[in-house]
């Protein structure tokens, strides 16, 4: 796979995630709820990802790979390529430390170092709403876009910003919410499911399926997990996520783009 193009990643960016990984990777927070997001993606991916082979498979990002089990090594897939990016590069390493098959590279979605047409699948759930500006999510969908195959699926994920909760966690002060726990690392914009459908419209994407997931509060989650993690047992915390779990059939319900606090597209590109 050919590198065509330079990374631009500036020195503040590059140098607050590094800072992100290296208190999470040695200190573990949130695992009970970490746990969780990874049985939602993997439950989401698994019921979207068709049962055949693919060549080259992208991760956008490989916060979970490290901090966490992960959804990578839970999805039996044949592929012969699995790669994942990730801005800080001692994510990429302990990513690939636990998942000694995955290939890894430190890059930005923004400006990918990746040739046109290399993957035949690319995952992203929560990568693109970690950016100050609409412009930067609209450029790394464009990036995305270039580097995916004609017919290949981009399974994307972001934060729902039609949800009341994230709506009123984006409204206010990121240094507020950062000081009192809820919101651990910094969050950017993001889109509504419907100004997201007509971004992906316009880049060549035939958008397939639209639906919205993690439908229990997450910082109430949070909250409790931190407790149990605390003061409860192996079983309570599997009953815990059961529990959790089963909010998960709010995705059925009319109501899924409003409940759900990410928003879940799978799109193929048109050749």
């Amino acid at each position: 796979m050919m590198v065509l193009r330079s990374e631009i990643l500036t020195r503040e960016v590059t140098n607050y995630w590094e800072g992100i990984a290296n208190i999470w990777q040695e200190k573990r927070p949130q695992k009970l709820w970490r746990c969780h997001s990874d049985q939602v993606n993997i439950e989401l991916l698994s019921g979207w990802l068709p049962a055949m082979e693919h060549k080259h498979v992208l991760k956008t990002d490989l916060f979970d790979e490290a901090c966490s089990e992960g959804i990578i090594s839970s999805l039996s897939l044949p592929v012969k390529t699995t790669f994942g990016i990730d801005v800080s590069f001692s994510t990429a390493q302990s990513a690939r430390k636990n998942n000694p098959n995955l290939q890894t590279l430190k890059a930005d979605t923004r400006s990918l170092p990746i040739a046109d047409h290399s993957f035949d699948v690319i995952i992203s759930n929560s990568t693109l709403d970690h950016f100050k500006s609409s412009n930067e999510i609209l450029k790394s969908l464009k990036e995305l876009e270039r580097i995916l195959r004609p017919g290949g699926q981009l399974l994307l994920t972001l934060d729902n910003g039609l949800n009341p909760f994230v709506a009123l966690r984006n409204a206010l002060p990121f240094k507020l919410l950062n000081s009192l726990g809820i919101v651990p690392y910094y969050v950017g914009k993001t889109f509504r499911p419907a100004r997201l459908y007509r971004a992906l419209k316009k880049l060549n994407f035939e958008v397939v399926q639209v639906t919205g997931v993690m439908h229990f509060p997450r910082f109430i989650a949070v909250l409790i997990a931190r407790v149990l993690e605390k003061y409860s047992n192996q079983f309570v915390h599997e009953k815990f996520l059961r529990y959790l779990m089963a909010f998960e059939r709010l995705s059925k319900l009319p109501t899924r783009l409003l409940t759900g606090q990410f928003v879940a597209i799978k799109a193929i590109k048109k050749a």
